[in-house]
């Protein structure tokens, strides 16, 4: 399974839809980041495979950031999801 985060201007949390296959889940972050790149306010419309049938509208001029990571991933194991991290400065 394949996760794809949305991060809103804004918003705390991220928005999650999920996909079953990786090329679904490709054509879907690449159908985001292009509206990411066309800069109008245009609205995108997406649904979740997951377990739940989920539905989602965002305006695209509001995500400011996707990212596209495999559930049952190597991060797995360790207890954290799979993204971004910060190493703190001492």
């Amino acid at each position: 399974m394949f996760t794809i985060d949305l991060t809103v201007k804004n918003t705390a949390f991220p928005i999650s839809i999920e996909r079953k296959s990786a090329e679904d889940a490709e054509a879907v972050y690449q159908v985001i980041v292009a509206a990411m790149h066309s800069g109008n306010p245009d609205i995108v419309e997406l649904q979740s495979e997951g377990k739940t049938e989920k539905k989602v509208a965002v305006r695209a001029s509001e995500i400011s950031g996707v990212q596209l990571t495999q559930k049952d991933g190597s991060a797995a194991g360790t207890g954290r999801p799979p993204g971004f991290f910060a190493i703190a400065a001492e």
